[in-house]
C-alpha cells in the first residue's frame, strides 16, 4: 500500500509539474506574442500619423501658392523672378517611406499576429489613399510646373487650377484622417501611447543619426591621415 500510496503521489507531483510547465509556457507564448501585435500595431499606427503630417504639410503648400496667386492677380508688378521661383519651391510633396507598408502588407504572419480583418482592411485603403494622394495631386502639380512650364509666364500663374488640388488634396486628407481615427479607436492607442512611441521613434532615429555621423567623420580623418602618411612617404625624409 505505502509503495502504491508513494507511485500515486509521484505520479500527481509529476501531472502537476507538466501542467504548470506548459501552463506557464502558454502565459508567456501568449504574452510575448501580445507584445509583437502591439509593436505592430503601434508601428503601423506612428507610419500612418507621420503621412497625414506630410499631407497637412502640402496641403498647406497649395493653400500658400493660392495665396501667392491672388497676390499677382492683384498686382501683376509682383510677378518677378523671384516669385515664380518661390512658386516651384512650394510644389507639394509627399514625404514618406513605404517600408512599414511592406512589412505590415507582404507577410501573411504579420497580419495574423495583429488578428483583426477590419484594422488591416482599414490599413490597407490608408495606405492606397496615399498613394492616390502622391499620384493624383503631388505628382499631378509637379508634371504641371515642370514638364509644362506653366510659371514661365503671368498668363500660366494666373491660369494654374490650384483650387481642384486643394479640393482633391481636402478629400484625400479627410479620408485617410477618418481611416486613421478608426484604427486606433479599434486597436484602443491613446493620443497618449502614440506620442511616446512617436518621441522613442524619434530619439532611436536621432541616435543612429548621431552614430553614422560619427563614423562618418572617422572615415573622413582616416582618409586624410592615409593622403598625409602617402604624401610624407613620397617626400622621403631622414
Amino acid at each position: 500500500m505505502a509503495s502504491l500510496k508513494q507511485f500515486l503521489l509521484s505520479l500527481f507531483a509529476t501531472t502537476v509539474s507538466i501542467a504548470l510547465t506548459c501552463g506557464t509556457a502558454g502565459i508567456i507564448d501568449h504574452y510575448k506574442k501580445q507584445g509583437e501585435k502591439r509593436e505592430i500595431v503601434m508601428m503601423v499606427m506612428y507610419d500612418m500619423y507621420n503621412s497625414l503630417k506630410s499631407v497637412e504639410v502640402a496641403e498647406s503648400l497649395i493653400r500658400e501658392s493660392m495665396k501667392l496667386q491672388q497676390k499677382i492677380a492683384e498686382d501683376t508688378s509682383a510677378c518677378d523672378f523671384n516669385t515664380r521661383y518661390q512658386m516651384v519651391l512650394m510644389i507639394p510633396r509627399l514625404e514618406y517611406t513605404e517600408t512599414t507598408e511592406r512589412i505590415f502588407s507582404s507577410s501573411i504572419e504579420t497580419i495574423n499576429t495583429v488578428g483583426n480583418v477590419l484594422f488591416t482592411e482599414n490599413v490597407a485603403e490608408f495606405y492606397q489613399t496615399r498613394l492616390q494622394y502622391k499620384t493624383v495631386v503631388c505628382d499631378s502639380v509637379s508634371n504641371q510646373v515642370i514638364d509644362g512650364h506653366q510659371f514661365s509666364s503671368l498668363k500660366g500663374i494666373l491660369s494654374f487650377d490650384y483650387l481642384d488640388y486643394a479640393l482633391y488634396s481636402t478629400g484625400f486628407k479627410d479620408k485617410m484622417q477618418s481611416l486613421f481615427t478608426q484604427c486606433q479607436q479599434m486597436m484602443k492607442v491613446s493620443d497618449e501611447e502614440l506620442d511616446a512611441y512617436r518621441k522613442q521613434r524619434e530619439q532611436i532615429r536621432k541616435d543612429k543619426e548621431q552614430d553614422d555621423n560619427s563614423l562618418s567623420t572617422i572615415k573622413e580623418l582616416q582618409e586624410i591621415q592615409k593622403s598625409i602618411d602617402e604624401a610624407t612617404e613620397k617626400l622621403n625624409l631622414k
